[in-house]
């Protein structure tokens, strides 16, 4: 038997080229709330709230982005993200479409670069559907 860690909480970490534009664009540019601020309080490391998890904005790297990682973020409409990142004057990677596994999708990325995906899930969408205790022939789609 393989044993199973109980993971009891998770946060992506991210160490931006400029923790103070890094900070600002997620906080004032993307909105994401903010769990908590630590350590400099002249120049804080800052964790937001993502979802069921957190994304932690802190200490310094050397380096931009690298092109194996990137965010996913579900909200509840892209178009209107789209709008509103795009008044922000964020640049917009690639725009909203319906991806052929159903889910609308939109692009931007941060300062670094870290690619973000914009994800809303149409009420049609089987992600939406909740199949827990569901036996052969119990589904209410079928």
């Amino acid at each position: 038997m393989i044993a199973q860690v109980e993971v009891l909480g998770s946060r992506v970490l991210l160490r931006p080229v400029d923790l103070h534009r890094s900070r600002r664009f997620y906080r004032d540019v993307v909105g994401l709330a903010v769990y908590r601020e630590f350590g400099d309080p002249a120049s804080p490391s800052v964790v937001f709230f993502l979802g069921g998890g957190f994304l932690e904005v802190s200490g310094a790297g050397q380096t931009v982005a690298q092109p194996n990682v990137s965010l996913w973020l579900q909200v509840r409409d892209v178009a209107q993200e789209h709008a509103r990142l795009a008044g922000a004057g964020v640049e917009i990677v690639r725009p909203p479409r319906e991806e052929p596994w159903g889910l609308i999708e939109m692009w931007i990325a941060d300062p670094d670069g870290v690619p973000i995906v914009l994800v809303e899930v149409p009420e049609h969408h089987p992600l939406r559907r909740d199949v827990r205790g569901a036996g052969p022939g119990d589904r209410s789609d079928s």
